[in-house]
């Protein structure tokens, strides 16, 4: 008898850690740079793989109903998915937004996100946040307009997407209040603008601490992260500004509120933060979110790697004069990394000041590295961008980018960036001061280069 309850018992539970459905996704996509379509939302992930013509068909189990993402490669676009979804979708990856239908359960609900970005489309944030306040104010309501014009023609099939989707319009509309200042003074180039005492104020009754919305409106997300970081209180340093933003961070009742703002501040774990190791460990315990828990662990470990008198990550890159130079091959010398990109424009700007120091220390045992995180397919671009501007010092293309693993070993993922090894290969700075920052002299000095 006690097998018998045991088994059921068994039976129960599996029935309640199965309970997820699947539903059926499938279609055709053409003009593809890979051969697999993504589908991401809050703690989800889900890699759909094309066949040779496109064509895909899968059944996938989503955690909530809601707005999801669908990236192709090239291109992405909010998709709604509901337990009740049975999606067909055609494209043409090489004009996604014209050529997108759908087909099946959930595909009114889905073209009318796309006629819907055709409204939002029509006008940039740049320019629409440049305009004066009165004509920034006729075209907001403008949009607004157009679109409970089409959602008043749309038949619906999702209550749950209808009644959203009003609150969602909402979110736009105060989105669009919320930025207008600041947006405005760096559009219009401005420093001091204010808006007038009749601009309409923001609706201070929304709950930006709900997961219900949040799920479902990216537009709700960006209100909620504005505010968040709009409402931190603190005085003094960096230090007490995360520290505050912590505490703040567990305040919130609404989890994909918390990890939102973790992932968008995750960079403060950082060597220049000397709590980092705090930092982490917080930031660790708060998110429930796998990914991040992963990526944070991953900076943690590169801070970890890259301490001072640590053996630096290689290097074997292109080097622009031809063949490769080698991080191996520059042993007995101090080397001065620089690691840029042809479209950064700080970095740019910091290459009148890198010449300087490298003429300044062209007979001293130091030597002066640039690293190129372009894409390879970028090449001629780089090499004709080093010779129009005679930049000195060893020119170099990293193998892969951002991936590339030397950049992957210093965890770099904003530009520029400089770091300064010893003569044995040892990092003596990861995260060095800039050419145009007199501490790098001083730094210099310091080690009598």
């Amino acid at each position: 008898m006690k097998k018998v309850i045991y088994l059921l018992l068994i039976l129960v539970l599996a029935s309640f850690t199965t309970s997820k459905e699947l539903i059926p996704i499938s279609g055709k996509i053409t003009n593809t740079a890979s051969d697999t379509i993504s589908i991401k939302g809050e703690l989800f992930k889900k890699k759909i793989i094309l066949k040779a013509d496109g064509s895909f068909s899968e059944n996938i189990s989503i955690p909530h109903d809601g707005i999801y993402t669908l990236e192709t490669g090239k291109n992405s676009m909010p998709i709604y998915l509901s337990k009740e979804t049975n999606l067909m979708l055609l494209a043409d990856d090489n004009v996604f937004n014209t050529s997108l239908k759908y087909k099946g359960k959930g595909s009114i609900e889905n073209q009318y996100i796309i006629e819907k970005l055709k409204i939002t489309s029509q006008i940039s944030d740049e320019e629409l946040y440049k305009l004066d306040e009165k004509e920034f104010l006729k075209k907001v309501n403008e949009i607004k307009t157009s679109i409970f014009a089409l959602y008043n023609t749309t038949k619906f099939s999702s209550a749950y997407f209808k009644e959203k989707e009003v609150a969602n319009i909402n979110y736009l509309e105060q989105k669009h209040l919320l930025f207008y200042e600041k947006y405005h003074n760096f559009y219009a180039h401005l420093k001091e603008f204010y808006v007038s005492d009749e601009f309409p104020k923001f609706d201070e009754k929304i709950d930006l601490d709900n997961d219900a919305d949040f799920i479902f409106s990216t537009e709700y997300q960006k209100l909620a992260r504005l505010k968040f970081f709009t409402n931190i209180k603190f005085d003094g340093t960096e230090i007490d500004f995360i520290k505050a933003k912590i505490i703040n961070i567990k305040a919130l009742k609404s989890q994909n509120l918390k990890n939102f703002i973790i992932h968008n501040s995750i960079y403060d774990v950082n060597i220049d933060n000397a709590n980092y190791e705090k930092i982490y460990q917080e930031y660790l315990f708060i998110t429930n979110d796998p990914k991040l828990k992963e990526s944070l662990t991953a900076i943690y470990h590169n801070i970890l790697a890259t301490q001072p008198h640590k053996a630096s990550p290689k290097f074997n890159y292109e080097n622009q004069k031809g063949g490769k130079t080698s991080l191996e091959s520059l042993k007995g010398k101090y080397v001065y990394i620089d690691v840029w990109a042809t479209w950064c424009g700080p970095c740019l700007k910091e290459a009148p000041f890198l010449e300087k120091v490298e003429k300044q220390y062209q007979d001293k045992n130091i030597v002066f590295i640039s690293i190129s995180v372009d894409n390879i397919k970028d090449r001629k671009k780089w090499s004709d961008l080093v010779n129009q501007k005679q930049l000195g010092g060893i020119q170099l293309l990293a193998d892969m980018d951002f991936n590339s693993e030397f950049i992957k070993g210093y965890g770099i993922k904003e530009i520029p960036r400089f770091i300064l090894i010893d003569p044995n290969g040892k990092i003596e700075n990861s995260d060095a001061p800039k050419p145009s920052d007199t501490k790098l002299i001083d730094l210099f000095n310091e080690l009598k280069i």
